[in-house]
């Protein structure tokens, strides 16, 4: 009979871990993340720690900080092996909930957890991440790749993110002032963003086999999976020019339920039937699920990634300043008393 060796060395290799894969990793991330590098940062990455000093031309600063993840949308990336825009979203879903409170985001973290690391896949994930950085001016000073057998299946992984942004306490946007006859402004979004992707994914497997090959003139997988828009640049400009009375980051429960979350005691938004485009995207997905409107803005943006709200005088001029940014503004409803009807009223 032969007996197993069970005396011979086990190396960290041996048990699924790849230090010399982490070590390729970190060096192909660290040209990415120098290209995001801002005022601030005094060491980045490779330390145990990442060094960040608040930027001086804050007189009384407040920090505010966010987390989030991708969802299931990362099922999605591991089935049609599209990886690079994935990273995209994990710092969108922060940063522009840190925006939300009128706070420009100054620095980022992420975490890659995975069974087996492939370098080829993390790198593309984090040029992701990294592209995100750079394009809503955040630095990429740290995170942690986490190479974990048995944790995951064969070729997936998990992403979680953290923004650390920075206000003057005086411009906290809290809501608090909003009022009847304020004007709520839509900005569109760039597709489905990374909220509600269970659904979207029951509704390519419902329709599998009859996908149309284009929706909104890409490729039916690019406009799925095209990623959350990044609003911060052009919001702060339009911060810093008009007087905003509250921003709300459309994500999980849609239009619904996230802007009741930024108004204040018995005011509700009325929401205009109409007043934005539905694209065929989500067209698709609302008649590929068979729901009905109602369900439709609890569950995706719908078209809307951002809200605006804004005192009437002062709408046109903010939106003309988003629209001259590059965003699409639509005015989309007015702040009434709530009385006993819904915060949000889409009629």
């Amino acid at each position: 009979m032969t007996q197993s060796n069970t005396t011979s060395p086990l190396s960290y290799k041996d048990a699924g871990v790849d230090i010399d894969a982490g070590d390729a990793l970190v060096e192909r991330i660290k040209p990415l993340a120098k290209k995001t590098m801002r005022e601030g940062v005094l060491a980045g990455i490779g330390g145990f720690g990442a060094l960040f000093e608040v930027p001086k031309r804050y007189k009384e600063p407040v920090l505010v900080s966010g987390t989030d993840g991708v969802g299931t949308k990362l099922k999605l990336a591991f089935e049609w092996n599209m990886h690079d825009t994935v990273g995209i979203d994990l710092v969108a879903m922060s940063v522009n909930d840190v925006l939300v409170q009128g706070a420009e985001p100054l620095f980022f973290l992420d975490y890659f957890a995975c069974g087996k690391l492939n370098v080829d896949t993390a790198a593309a994930v984090v040029g992701g991440i990294a592209k995100g950085c750079e394009l809503s001016g955040c630095a990429l000073i740290g995170g942690e790749t986490a190479e974990m057998p048995g944790m995951y299946p064969a070729g997936e992984y998990d992403l979680a993110g953290f923004a650390v942004g920075a206000v003057e306490k005086s411009k906290i946007l809290t809501g608090a002032d909003v009022r009847p006859g304020d004007v709520v402004l839509g900005l569109a979004s760039s597709g489905v963003h990374s909220n509600g992707f269970s659904l979207v994914r029951k509704c390519i497997e419902r329709a599998a086999g009859h996908l149309p090959s284009k929706l909104d003139g890409k490729p039916f997988r690019e406009a799925v999976m095209e990623p959350t828009r990044l609003y911060v640049k052009n919001v702060l400009a339009a911060l810093a020019e008009h007087p905003i009375k509250a921003l709300a980051h459309i994500t999980g429960g849609g239009l619904l339920e996230n802007i009741p979350r930024v108004l204040p005691e018995g005011m509700a938004a009325h929401l205009r039937k109409g007043s934005w485009p539905q694209t065929e995207l989500f067209h698709w997905l609302q008649k590929t699920a068979g729901i009905d409107d109602i369900e439709m803005n609890r569950t995706f943006n719908n078209g809307i990634g951002m809200v605006v709200v804004v005192d009437a005088v002062h709408a046109a001029g903010c939106a003309a300043t988003l629209r001259a940014a590059g965003e699409s503004v639509f005015e989309i409803g007015v702040i009434a008393p709530r009385g006993d009807r819904p915060a949000v009223v889409v009629e």
